[in-house]
């Protein structure tokens, strides 16, 4: 069973940094990419970043700059370092796990997030 859980929101403000992390439970060895969304309710939920199996990295065009997602394959972690967060920032952010495979097809595994709150 693949469960992402995240961890290190919380409340910042204006400016500030805050580094999230994800760790998964589960066989992810074949995980084609890991990726953070963001959900303020009552609107999309917005990709925010992704690395993939290969390593290639994309940001969603309102962190890039900002923030910087990396990950510890032996660890089965991926972390989002946010740097000079804005209260636009302030969401729900969850972890996705994506596994393409023959068998199953497309899967996505996502977390049950956490919060960030930007303060000005």
């Amino acid at each position: 069973q693949v469960q992402p859980v995240e961890s290190g929101g919380g409340l910042v403000q204006s400016g500030g940094s805050l580094k999230l992390s994800c760790t998964t439970s589960g066989n992810i060895s074949n995980a084609n990419a890991m990726d953070w969304y963001r959900q303020v309710p009552g609107k999309q939920r917005e990709l925010v970043a992704t690395i993939t199996k290969s390593g290639m990295i994309s940001y969603g065009p309102s962190v890039r700059g900002r923030f910087t997602i990396s990950r510890n394959a032996a660890k089965n972690t991926v972390y989002l370092q946010m740097n000079s967060l804005k209260p636009e920032d302030t969401a729900t952010y969850y972890c996705n796990v994506l596994i393409i495979d023959s068998a199953t097809g497309i899967r996505n595994h996502l977390g049950q997030g956490t919060q960030v709150t930007v303060v000005s």
